[in-house]
C-alpha cells in the first residue's frame, strides 16, 4: 500500500503526516526500534513521523529502542571487546558504563528530537526511572553449556505507572532498556524483551518489533520464504533451532503473546514506513505471531 500524504489543518502538530485505515482508537501499540534502521538518518525520520501518525490515528504508541550498532561503534572507538553469545551481548561494567551512556545520552536523545521535530510530543526515561523495569542477572546457555554474559539482566517486574501517565497526558514514551536490579546492580536488557515486557504490563494491543531482515525465514540458510504467521505454540517449538541474531526478537514475541498481547509483529525495518503498512496497512508484511495452539505456519516468499 503505497504512502499517501495529507495536510491538515486542524492543528495537530502531525500535520502532513501519513494516513492511513482507521484503527480502533486507544489502544497501546509497543513498537521496538532497533537495527541498521538506527543508524540510517532517512528511516529515523521516516520511523518518527510513523509514529507521530500512530498517535494521530487515535493509537497510543510507545518507543523501546535498541543501539547495538552504536554501542558496537563506541566500544570500538573506547578499545573495549564486542562479543556475544546467545545472541545477547556480554556486558562487563565497562560496557555496561558504555551502553547506559550510548543509549540515554545519544541514542535516545537522537529518537526523541526526530518525533518532537513534529510537535512536543516524545519524552524520553529510561527502564530504571521510577522503578519501571526491575531485573534479575540472565543466565545463558551455548550448546547446553552455561556461559556467563556479564550484566546482562532479565525483566522480573514491570511498573508501567510512569508510562501509563505519560500516555495519559498525551504524550510519546521513548524508552531506553536499560533496568535497576534487585539487587541494586543496574543490567543491559535485550530491547526485544524489554519491549515484550512492558507490551505485557501496559495490555497493549500489538508488539511490533523491527529488524534487517523480512521476517522470519521457514528454512534459513536454504530458503528466503518468510513465515508469514504462526501461532505461539508453533514459534515455541522452532526457538531452539533459531539463529541467534533472530532468537531474542522471536522469544520477546512470544513472551507478549503468551502475557495476554493480541499480536506480535516482526518487521522490515530497512523498508521506508514499515510501521505504517504494519499496524495500519490494509496487508501485514513481516511475521506475525498470534495466541493459541496447532502448526499454523503459513510462508509467503520473501523479498
Amino acid at each position: 500500500m503505497s504512502p499517501v500524504v495529507a495536510q491538515s489543518t486542524d492543528g495537530d502538530p502531525a500535520a502532513g503526516s501519513l494516513i492511513r485505515p482507521p484503527k480502533p482508537r486507544g489502544a497501546v501499540v509497543v513498537v521496538k526500534f532497533g537495527g541498521n534502521a538506527m543508524v540510517d538518518a532517512d528511516l529515523q525520520r521516516a520511523f518518527a513521523q510513523d509514529i507521530v501518525e500512530l498517535r494521530r490515528a487515535g493509537l497510543r504508541p510507545v518507543v523501546v529502542h535498541g543501539g547495538g550498532p552504536q554501542i558496537s561503534a563506541m566500544l570500538d572507538r573506547l578499545g573495549l571487546e564486542t562479543r556475544f553469545e546467545a545472541g545477547l551481548r556480554v556486558t562487563t561494567p565497562e560496557t555496561m558504563d558504555v551502553v547506559r551512556m550510548v543509549l540515554s545520552g545519544r541514542v535516545q536523545r537522537e529518537l526523541v528530537g526526530h518525533i518532537n521535530a513534529h510537535g512536543p510530543l516524545a519524552v524520553g526515561m529510561t527502564g530504571e526511572d521510577a522503578h519501571t523495569m526491575t531485573a534479575v542477572r540472565r543466565a545463558a546457555r551455548v550448546d547446553g553449556r552455561p556461559v556467563d554474559i556479564g550484566l546482562v539482566g532479565d525483566i522480573v517486574e514491570v511498573n508501567p505507572a510512569m508510562v501509563s501517565t505519560l500516555l495519559e497526558q498525551g504524550h510519546i514514551p521513548v524508552v531506553s532498556p536499560v533496568a535497576r536490579g534487585t539487587d541494586g546492580q543496574v543490567y543491559n536488557v535485550n530491547a526485544d524483551l524489554a519491549a515484550s515486557a512492558l507490551a505485557v504490563a501496559l495490555h497493549a494491543e500489538r508488539l511490533v518489533v523491527l529488524t534487517d531482515v523480512a521476517g522470519l525465514y521457514a528454512d534459513w540458510p536454504h530458503s528466503t520464504k518468510v513465515i508469514e504467521r504462526l501461532t505461539a505454540d508453533a514459534l515455541e517449538e522452532l526457538l531452539p533451532g533459531l539463529a541467534s541474531g533472530m532468537l531474542p526478537k522471536m522469544e520477546g514475541c512470544l513472551r507478549a503473546v503468551r502475557g495476554g498481547v493480541r499480536r506480535a509483529q516482526v518487521l522490515d525495518g530497512r523498508v521506508p514506513h514499515a510501521v505504517l503498512d504494519g499496524i495500519l496497512g490494509e496487508t501485514s508484511p513481516g511475521t506475525t505471531v498470534v495466541p493459541g495452539a496447532g502448526p499454523d505456519r503459513g510462508a509467503h516468499p520473501g523479498s
